[in-house]
C-alpha cells in the first residue's frame, strides 16, 4: 500500500472507530496542513457541526505502517487520540474568535525564516527583519500538555477589518505583556537544566558580564526568538552585557544567543557555528536561519553582521581619509611660506630736447 492509498484508508478506519466505538459523528478528510518552516499531510477530524478540529499527522502515522504495525492498530491508537483531544481538551469559545477586540488580547509575535516560508508568507500578514519575518499567532491555550494556537492570515485580518499595521502595533503592545521578555546568562540556564542549584560550579558565573553569553527568550523558552521584534528588546540585551554592542545568534525559533561584541570573536567564526549546531543538533522544523546579526548600541542600528563588518570597513577607510586630509592641511599649513618675487621699478621715460 503506498502513501496515497494508506491516507484514504486510514481516514475511513479511522471514522469507522470513532462513530462505532465513540457515537460521535464527525467528518474525516485528507488535506495538507502548511506550518512554518514545514507542511505535512494531515488526516483531519471534526465534529459534526463545528469548526474545531483536530489534526492527525499521516506522514508519522505512515512510517508506524512502514515499520510493521497494523493498519488496524493505527486507526484504532489515532481515534483515541483524536476523541480524547476533543472532549478533554481545553475548550474555546468559538464566537470570541470572531471578536478582533477580544482576540487581540491574545496576539503573540514569531519570528521566522523569510526565504524558507517565501509560499506561506504571501498568505499571511508579517513584517520582515532582515532576512527573518515577524508572523502572529493568537494563543488560545496553553497547558503542561501543550499550546493551542492560530497563524494569524490575511483573510483573518481582512474579515476583522483591521490593517496589517495595525495587527503589528496590537502585537508589540499585547506580546509584551503577555509573554515579557527573558534574558538569562547562559550558565543559569545550564544549571537549571542540569539540576544546579550552585551556578559557580560549572566555572562560569563569575565571569564578567562583557565576557558572559546570555540567552533570551519568554517564559517556557517555547517559540521565544520572536522577543527580537519587540521595542525594547535591543535596548534591554544591551544593558544586560554591559551597556555595550553585541551579536546575535538564532539558536532556533524558541531562542536567542547574545554574544557582546568585546573585539574577540570573528564574524565567520560565529556564522560557522550557528551553521553546525542548525546542521547537528536544531530540528528542521524548529531552525530560524544560519545568519548572525548584531546590535551596534552606540548607533541604534540593528543588522546582519555582514552588514555591520561592512558599515565599519566604510567607516574605517573614511576616518582613514579624513585623518589623510587633515594631516595634509596641517603639513601645508606648517611649510614656510615662500615670499613673492619683487619687482623692479619702471624707469621714467625722459623726454626728448
Amino acid at each position: 500500500m503506498d502513501f496515497e492509498q494508506f491516507k484514504e484508508e486510514m481516514a475511513k478506519k479511522i471514522k469507522e472507530a470513532l462513530d462505532s466505538k465513540y457515537g460521535m459523528e464527525t467528518s474525516v478528510d485528507v488535506r495538507t496542513v502548511e506550518k512554518m518552516n514545514e507542511s505535512y499531510e494531515a488526516i483531519t477530524v471534526k465534529p459534526d457541526g463545528s469548526n474545531i478540529g483536530v489534526n492527525l499527522n499521516a506522514n508519522e502515522l505512515f512510517k508506524e505502517y512502514e515499520q510493521g504495525k497494523s493498519i488496524d492498530c493505527i486507526a484504532s491508537t489515532a481515534a483515541e487520540f483524536a476523541n480524547r483531544s476533543l472532549h478533554s481538551g481545553p475548550g474555546f469559545d468559538i464566537d470570541s474568535f470572531n471578536d478582533y477586540g477580544k482576540m487581540k488580547e491574545k496576539l503573540t509575535m514569531e519570528v521566522v525564516s523569510s526565504e524558507r516560508n517565501a509560499d506561506l508568507l504571501q498568505k499571511v500578514p508579517h513584517k520582515d527583519i532582515e532576512d527573518m519575518s515577524v508572523v502572529y499567532r493568537f494563543e488560545l491555550t496553553q497547558t503542561d500538555e501543550g499550546r493551542t494556537s492560530v497563524l494569524v492570515t490575511n483573510r483573518m485580518i481582512e474579515q476583522y477589518g483591521i490593517t496589517a499595521e495595525q495587527l503589528h502595533v496590537d502585537a508589540l503592545s499585547n506580546a509584551q505583556e503577555f509573554k515579557p521578555i527573558v534574558i538569562e546568562s547562559m550558565a543559569n540556564v545550564l544549571a537549571k537544566q542540569m539540576g544546579i542549584d550552585d551556578v559557580d560550579v560549572l566555572g562560569l558565573g563569575n565571569l564578567p558580564k562583557e565576557e558572559q553569553t546570555y540567552v533570551a527568550s519568554v517564559e517556557g523558552y517555547v517559540n521565544g526568538a520572536g522577543v527580537i521584534a519587540y521595542q525594547d528588546f535591543m535596548e534591554k540585551a544591551s544593558e544586560r552585557v554591559g551597556n555595550s554592542s553585541f551579536f546575535i545568534l538564532p539558536s532556533s525559533i524558541h531562542e536567542l544567543l547574545i554574544i557582546p561584541d568585546n573585539g574577540k570573536f570573528d564574524l565567520q567564526e560565529l556564522k560557522n557555528m550557528v551553521k553546525e549546531v542548525n546542521t547537528t543538533t536544531v530540528d528542521p522544523a524548529d531552525k530560524l536561519t544560519d545568519s548572525v546579526y548584531h546590535y551596534d548600541a552606540k548607533d541604534k542600528i540593528f543588522e546582519l553582521g555582514e552588514k555591520f563588518v561592512e558599515r565599519q570597513s566604510t567607516k574605517e577607510v573614511k576616518k582613514s581619509l579624513s585623518a589623510e586630509i587633515k594631516a595634509k592641511k596641517e603639513e601645508i599649513a606648517k611649510a614656510p611660506k615662500k615670499e613673492a618675487p619683487g619687482k623692479e621699478p619702471k624707469a621714467k621715460e625722459g623726454k626728448v630736447k
